[in-house]
């Protein structure tokens, strides 16, 4: 998107240049900062910002001979982080600055959250910005991205902030290539590399991330060549990628056309396959919803997508959509209809898409149906050319009979005459209608009277029964020619229903399988309809509550709107809209409103779940803990009461024993109280967390020394060289020794539970190793549920608290919980959290001081 000046300010806009990388460790700093001293070289006014080197040798180096201006510091939980000073930019007021890292999230103690929004205001400012971002931090992939590496992204940027920039360009490199990088020591330090390239950076995971990113590009360099058609008036099609639209009829022929479609787009990589079906006002003959929805199936088994639109022009309306989006081929099937169909109807609707195609290659695929279909229907609510081709041949078909029937004369008498003036009166009102059949009906009239009825070549009749049979003719015909309109209004207005229906049963069918009901709605409706943007605006405040554009070439058109609701409006612009279309929209308001009720249900279920899973754990609690509290309880009070007892003498030995079961009940007890109170504390919101730099030996330490074995095999490796990580020490040490307990109940007979940690990017994951049985990939996130133990039939080993309770706990702490296999059998708990080497805050609502981590 330009910019020129602020509006109002008469201040020159800054413009952005973005460098989008598709994973960690590609280049895009470095990238960057050539950039810079290109620019430098060329005489521009450059500052760097804020730029992190993540310790690497060559970006240090790129910075050699820029200005750096200082940064500012700011404390958060007894640590010094340092922040771009968007101050002293403004003050120092560059033409061009560099901000690395765009969706960082600031330190407290700044005028915004986000780095992206320090950038806002520099571009308002009038100052040029260069950045940085991963695709990973995109909001709209954020869940993508989550599901691709297990890792979720807690700093992430609007798309629209990064849509609106001057220019993006993509810092890619081959999967193989950024690990054999990594392994060099070129992105992470040598000891972080093992544990990078066997989580995050798996070829998986970075060819995944590639696409995202090549395929979120290519949209919007997409989007950008459409906005220059549309600023430039270019209504030609630009053959820039290879778009294939198929016409369906919902013949048979159906799944040979879409098949051979799908060829033609496959021939190129990245080729788009569109299937179109135009529901039109006079019907379509042999159309069928079955088949229709079978060949639906088939066009998205096939990569392909769904359309429908409504149009009494079929060649128009599928060359209208073809050039709305970009299509550079348009594959038909050959006509159905006989020779003697085409004859009597002319051109059919491939022959005419040939002929307005244009720029758009039209396919005419041939089929085993070609030239097998019925006799068409021409009773239907004529077009313009229609109507003038049935006053033409009323003016026409009488002459002609006239001429052949003159031949004939002394064979035939008035009788045949005038039944053979009769057909042909009828005939003009199935091709023209009641207005063409009356000019035809008083034509024949007067020919049938002037050459046939004696006295020929004069108007005169001499014979009574002549005029009785010249007046039943004109009765007859005029009286066939109004049936025969009539039925084919009746037609007309049957195939209207028809067509609206099976728009209305595809709307519904999309809308069913679509996650989000509104936005899929909409956009039925617009390309449904043929218009340019389709919003639901709200009536009462004028917000937009939903909208679909389409890529029409003006945004100015005709506006057509229809209530939705009580206090809401559907707006479509583009077309005028006729008053049978508008009878089908009305429905389409309908499904809104029903679409709008739905989510606000959902809205409401959602707030009601809370309560449903309180009561729920409430039960689930009463439930389990009778045998846990009660067995505790009564081991300590049997060993204190014997002791007590006066008719007992216990031995030494035996008062310790007493003694020893008494303390480890107790400790039993409390440990599980203690459970059961955070577990509610988190389920209530009420947690207050105390968020510090942590260090995880020390860390684990403490958690050895809690577990009820402290000589439990635990082997500890490279926590010493880990950072530290920002969470509460005491929650810390409470995750650490319930997830490490857990390893110790299912690890192998003999072998060692490793607790090892690894620092990568801003987070650092520390893994707790078993060699047991492993849990099934069905099973795991059921670990994770309160009062759940697997292969447990009772709660005599405990409630199952400890994982639910950690996954809570790391959560709160702006981090996760999550379970991996073993290489080599086993089960591997992944706990991620924030580290605090990075000058980087926890998103809001994960890590504030002094807060209530609400789960």
């Amino acid at each position: 998107m330009a910019r020129d000046f602020t509006p109002g300010s008469g201040v020159r806009t800054g413009r952005l240049r973005v460098y989008l990388g598709s994973a960690p460790g590609v280049g895009k700093t470095y990238r960057m900062l050539d950039e810079a001293r290109r620019r430098q070289e060329r005489g521009a006014d450059v500052v760097v910002g804020y730029i992190e080197t993540h310790g690497r040798q060559h970006t240090r180096r790129m910075l050699e001979g820029l200005e750096v201006l200082p940064r500012v510091h700011r404390s958060y939980r007894g640590a010094e982080f340092e922040e771009m000073d968007l101050d002293a930019v403004l003050a120092r007021r560059p033409s061009v600055v560099l901000v690395d890292e765009l969706a960082h999230t600031n330190i407290p103690g700044g005028r915004h959250a986000k780095r992206w929004q320090d950038v806002e205001e520099l571009l308002a400012a009038g100052i040029d910005v260069i950045t940085t971002v991963n695709i990973q931090h995109l909001e709209s992939l954020n869940d993508v991205v989550r599901k691709i590496t297990g890792i979720p992204q807690r700093e992430t940027v609007p798309d629209e902030v990064v849509r609106r920039a001057d220019q993006i360009e993509l810092v890619d490199m081959a999967p193989q290539a950024l690990r054999r990088r990594m392994a060099h020591g070129n992105v992470y330090k040598a000891e972080k590399v093992d544990a990078a390239l066997s989580n995050y950076f798996r070829v998986g995971n970075l060819t995944a991330l590639r696409e995202l990113a090549l395929l979120w590009v290519a949209g919007r360099v997409d989007e950008g060549l459409r906005d220059y058609r549309a600023d430039h008036r270019i209504d030609r099609v630009w053959e820039t990628r290879e778009r294939v639209v198929v016409a369906l009829t919902g013949g048979p022929e159906g799944e040979t056309i879409i098949r051979r479609a799908a060829r033609i787009a496959d021939r190129t990589a990245g080729g788009d396959l569109l299937a179109v079906h135009v529901s039109r006002s006079d019907g379509l003959a042999g159309a069928s919803s079955g088949a229709l929805a079978q060949q639906r199936q088939l066009v998205e088994a096939l990569g392909g997508s769904y359309h429908v639109v409504v149009g009494d022009d079929v060649p128009t309306a599928l060359l209208a959509f073809a050039r709305a989006h970009d299509a550079t081929q348009l594959v038909l099937g050959t006509s159905r209809r006989g020779r003697i169909s085409r004859f009597l109807t002319g051109p059919g609707t491939g022959q005419t898409t040939v002929d307005a195609s244009e720029d758009i290659d039209v396919h005419m695929v041939t089929h085993e149906f070609t030239g097998r279909g019925k006799l068409p229907s021409l009773g239907r609510r004529h077009s313009k050319r229609r109507t003038i081709a049935g006053f033409a041949s009323g003016l026409i078909v009488p002459a002609l009979l006239t001429a052949v029937l003159s031949q004939f004369h002394a064979r035939l008498n008035l009788t045949t005459d005038a039944l053979i003036f009769q057909l042909g009166v009828v005939a003009v009102a199935l091709l023209g209608g009641a207005v063409s059949a009356v000019v035809a009906a008083v034509i024949a009239s007067v020919l049938l009277n002037y050459f046939f009825i004696p006295p020929v070549h004069t108007l005169t009749i001499d014979e009574t029964n002549n005029i009785v049979a010249l007046l039943v003719f004109a009765t007859v015909a005029l009286t066939v020619s109004t049936v025969v309109d009539h039925a084919g209004k009746l037609t007309s207005r049957a195939a209207r229903a028809t067509a609206e229906a099976e728009t209305l049963s595809t709307l519904a069918g999309s809308v069913l399988r679509g996650a989000d009901a509104l936005p899929a709605l909409l956009e039925k409706s617009r390309t449904a309809f043929g218009m340019d943007s389709v919003a639901l605006l709200d009536s009462l405040t004028g917000e937009t509550v939903a909208r679909s554009d389409g890529s029409g070439d003006s945004p100015a058109g005709e506006v057509t709107e229809v209530a939705v609701g009580e206090r809401s409006v559907l707006v479509l612009t583009g077309r005028r809209l006729p008053a049978a279309d508008q009878r089908v929209l009305t429905a389409f308001a309908a499904h809104v409103a029903a679409a709008l009720e739905r989510d606000r249900l959902a809205v409401v279920a959602a707030e009601v779940e809370p309560i449903k899973a309180a009561d729920r754990m409430r039960t689930a609690l009463l439930a389990a803990v009778s045998h846990d509290l009660r067995t505790p309880l009564a081991a300590a009070r049997a060993s204190v009461g014997s002791l007590r007892s006066p008719d007992v003498e216990f031995s030494p030995e035996d008062q310790a024993e007493l003694l020893a079961t008494a303390d480890e009940s107790l400790v039993k007890l409390t440990r599980l109280v203690d459970n059961l109170l955070d577990m509610s504390r988190l389920q209530a919101g009420a947690l207050t967390l105390h968020l510090a730099p942590t260090s995880l030996e020390e860390m684990l330490v403490r958690a050895m020394d809690s577990l009820s074995d402290p000589q439990a095999p635990i082997q500890p490796l490279d926590l010493d060289t880990a950072p530290a990580v920002l969470a509460d020490p005491p929650l810390l040490e409470r995750v650490l020794a319930n997830v490490i307990t857990n390893a110790l109940r299912h690890n192998a007979p003999g072998a060692p539970v490793l607790v090892t940690a690894s620092h990568h990017a801003d987070l650092v994951e520390v893994r707790v190793i078993d060699r047991g049985p492993g849990i099934a990939p069905e099973d795991r996130d059921r670990v994770f549920l309160p009062f759940q133990r697997l292969g447990d039939t009772d709660n005599t080993t405990g409630v199952g608290l400890g994982l639910a309770l950690s996954r809570g706990l790391a959560e709160a702490m702006g981090g996760s919980l999550e379970v991996e296999d073993t290489p080599g059998g086993g089960t591997t708990m992944l706990l991620t959290l924030p580290a605090v080497s990075e000058p980087r805050m926890v998103e809001p609502g994960t890590a504030r001081p002094e807060r209530s981590a609400v789960q």
